[in-house]
């Protein structure tokens, strides 16, 4: 079978990107957006934002910010309807936004648990839901969740709450899957180890980044647009027979 290069094409499409203001999900919602999607940029950041959408509207004019905290239903389903009223549907969900902190077991208190799980696992869950019966209505859908190399094993620079969450969202990724994929809708997660991003940065030094890149395989950090790529391919048609999967990049840390 020859794949019809086509297939990558979104033109038509429309798809929301949550903490998409800077790093990972600014990337995924250029990369969609080059492919010709119509793209809501969200994250709970305006200024971050908007500067997405800004940078986007100077090739692809079908794109809006749209600040909301995706922990909070009320503003989710906002959101989703607001989606759909300006562009008519919504056929791809990237739910990108999470929250991590280092902080060691036994010091984290029930309310940063709580602020770290939600950021990661209710914020999933709240938006899928949203989504998912604009989805079926389609009979076409995507929706991608942003876990780490952490849901697997154990994570580099977060806590224990972090670990737990992402984990969660491989869980929650293979349930979802199991019961859309007869309304032509699938679910993945894609699993990315350290990654330069802004998050990265402010958690840890640069000596101790360098020191992490040397014990890699790849000897170095994964890029944004390396994430975006494969986030792009699974939201495409090239994509539609791959469900409940969680997908590595992390440069050869984890092998499993």
């Amino acid at each position: 079978m020859v794949l019809d290069s086509n297939n990558n094409d979104l033109t038509g499409k429309v798809a929301i990107v949550t903490g998409a203001g800077q790093g990972m999900g600014s990337s995924i919602a250029h990369s969609l957006a080059k492919r010709g999607a119509a793209i809501v940029v969200n994250d709970i950041n305006e200024n971050t934002a908007e500067s997405t959408a800004a940078d986007i509207r100077t090739y692809n004019t079908k794109v809006i910010s749209y600040v909301a905290n995706v922990i909070e239903n009320l503003e989710v389903e906002e959101m989703i309807q607001s989606a759909a009223s300006k562009f008519g549907q919504v056929d791809i969900l990237v739910n990108n936004a999470g929250v991590l902190r280092p902080t060691p077991l036994l010091d984290i208190s029930e309310e940063e648990w709580d602020y770290v799980v939600d950021g990661n696992l209710k914020s999933t869950f709240l938006c899928s839901k949203a989504v998912l019966p604009l989805m079926q209505a389609n009979g076409w859908g995507r929706v991608i969740n942003i876990s780490s190399s952490a849901g697997k094993n154990v994570s580099t620079i977060g806590g224990a709450h972090y670990t737990a969450g992402k984990a969660a969202v491989l869980g929650l990724t293979r349930h979802m899957a199991k019961e859309v994929a007869e309304y032509g809708i699938t679910v993945n997660a894609v699993c990315p180890g350290l990654i330069e991003t802004e998050m990265v940065r402010s958690t840890i030094s640069e000596e101790r980044t360098k020191q992490y890149a040397d014990m890699f395989p790849a000897k170095r950090l994964g890029l944004p647009q390396e994430v975006a790529d494969l986030v792009t391919f699974l939201a495409s048609d090239h994509a539609s027979y791959i469900t409940g999967a969680s997908i590595d990049i992390n440069g050869g840390d984890l092998m499993i």
